[in-house]
């Protein structure tokens, strides 16, 4: 959707830049990056809708920082980039929890209709959590009040 915030993690910073300048002229608002650390760093400070996460990079890779993203329990969604010869990473990336992946070099047009799929996917998720949570509140109204445990009183024991 335009106007979604993408995480754009990519050592080759030359790709990262051109593809955050095509991503800004499309309307999306969009931070690149160039490492694992980095991207871990920015998704503990605000919020992103999808990050667009290379596998191949020095330091921590892809998978490792896509597990890392994983444990910070956040509503985005992750896609892929990968090299024509690591497809079988991208698909092991598929099983801890990345949306879909995408090979390098890719079109922008491709890569806007996979981040529209992963926004998709997240807003699916975020009102799935939503209603999950009003209807336990409409079920139990007084476990609301439960979260806040009740001062005492001077005097009271």
């Amino acid at each position: 959707m335009i106007g979604s915030k993408i995480l754009l993690v990519d050592d080759e910073v030359v790709f990262a830049s051109n593809m955050a300048k095509l991503l800004i002229a499309r309307g999306y608002l969009v931070k690149a990056v160039n490492s694992g650390d980095s991207a871990i760093q920015e998704l503990e400070e605000q919020d992103f809708d999808v990050v667009v996460l290379d596998l191949k990079m020095p330091g921590m890779d892809g998978l490792t920082t896509l597990r890392e993203i994983k444990k910070l329990d956040l509503f985005t969604q992750t896609l892929i980039l990968t090299g024509h010869g690591s497809i079988d990473t991208a698909k092991e990336a598929l099983k801890l929890g990345a949306y879909d992946y995408l090979t390098k070099p890719c079109e922008i047009e491709e890569m806007i209709e996979k981040i529209e799929g992963a926004w998709s996917e997240k807003d699916a998720s975020v009102k799935k959590e939503l209603e999950e949570n009003v209807k336990k509140m409409v079920e139990s109204p007084s476990s609301v009040f439960n979260l806040y445990p009740k001062k005492k009183k001077s005097g009271d024991k």
